[in-house]
């Protein structure tokens, strides 16, 4: 290499060395005007409202599933055999007690019928001469009383024809709803043929629910359960008006029976609800909003908002131990305190730490909090 080269190659790298380091000086005062800046800025806070945790009389519950009942059903049958005449059941159709639903032919007893009132009149216009002839001592007392017996047989005949022409005329027997039905015009139905269905309806309803032994122990007469229909539908009051008299040897359940007097819920007959029934006695527990309630798969968390050092408000995660809810409450069985100060609504983006400012809370939501929370 000559003297040339050998200068070229060392121009060469002193600019390369003296570009890096410039490089490096711009780059480090970067980052201290950076961390400068970062540094006159304030601290990050989020916007909360909060709640506190309060004290309510709160009673366990259990649920069970239940069977709706109508007061009233029956499985409608002929009692008398005989050919269909006439039919009037639609399925669905509500109707009132006594209407026609379905007529048997009753020709047969209607003509004996008549022959029966003939006879019966001719027996009444006999008894009349023997008593008239008794008067004038032309007949005996013993023909007076055999002809008195021959209209009470007579009359006796007709009632009898005229029971068979009711019980072939069947008829509801309350006002019901009547179930499907396959019975038609001219159809022979043999003695207790099932013709439908009749649910008993603008009364009340029964549900019967089995719990355990130790359930139906705590429960009483008077005893209110809240039934719960399919879908989203709130929840219908009842009334216990019956326990079981016996527990179930297999399962140790004993039947339970409510009441639902709400015309404005009512369950159809046979339908499946939930019930919830309460347990022991109502004991003191710590309630919050379900929006302070965060879950997670570490578990259940709330976050609890305390002073720091500095007298800044500053959120920190608490697990819990969640119950059951109580409108729009949530019983926290475990982990918070009566009185503690707890995020409610926008506890979604906190983390622990962070600065908070708590919100002013919408007249709205300072009504539903101010509301007293009744036993569950």
């Amino acid at each position: 290499m000559n003297r040339r080269n050998w200068i070229g190659t060392v121009l060469l790298l002193v600019l390369v060395l003296s570009t890096g380091i410039g490089l490096v000086a711009w780059k480090y005062e970067s980052i201290q005007n950076s961390a400068a800046a970062s540094a006159n800025q304030p601290e990050p806070m989020e916007s909360i409202t909060v709640a506190v945790a309060r004290e309510i009389d709160h009673r366990q519950t259990t649920t069970s599933i239940g069977t709706v009942l109508a007061l009233r059903s029956v499985l409608l049958k002929n009692e008398l055999a005989g050919t269909v005449r006439e039919v009037r059941l639609t399925p669905g159709q509500t109707v009132e007690a006594g209407t026609l639903l379905v007529a048997l032919d009753v020709s047969v007893e209607e003509a004996d019928l008549k022959a029966q009132e003939a006879q019966a009149a001719l027996t009444k216009t006999v008894l009349n001469r023997r008593q008239n002839l008794n008067q004038e001592l032309a007949t005996t007392q013993e023909e007076v009383d055999r002809a008195r017996a021959d209209l009470d047989i007579a009359q006796a005949q007709i009632a009898r024809t005229r029971a068979i022409i009711a019980k072939k005329t069947i008829r509801a027997p309350f006002r019901a709803r009547v179930g499907i039905a396959d019975v038609h015009p001219g159809q022979y139905l043999d003695e207790g043929t099932l013709l439908t269905t009749l649910q008993g309806v603008g009364e009340a309803v029964h549900v019967d629910f089995t719990v355990a032994q130790q359930v139906a122990a705590g429960l009483g007469v008077g005893e209110t359960v809240e039934v719960f229909a399919a879908g989203e539908a709130p929840a219908i009051r009842a009334n216990v008006v019956a326990l079981d008299a016996r527990v179930d040897p297999t399962t140790r359940n004993a039947v339970v029976r409510a009441r639902v007097d709400d015309a404005l819920h009512m369950l159809s007959p046979g339908a499946s609800v939930r019930v919830r029934v309460p347990v022991g006695l109502a004991r003191k527990a710590v309630a919050i909003p379900v929006s302070a309630l965060r879950k997670g798969p570490g578990g259940d968390q709330v976050f609890v908002i305390a002073p720091d050092q500095d007298h800044k408000s500053r959120a920190h995660v608490r697990q819990v131990e969640s119950g059951t809810m109580v409108g729009d409450q949530v019983v926290i069985q475990a982990g918070l305190a009566v009185g503690e100060t707890i995020a409610a609504s926008g506890s979604f983006k906190l983390r622990e730490g962070v600065l908070v400012v708590v919100a002013p809370e919408p007249s709205s939501q300072k009504q539903a909090h101010a509301q007293p929370v009744g036993k569950d």
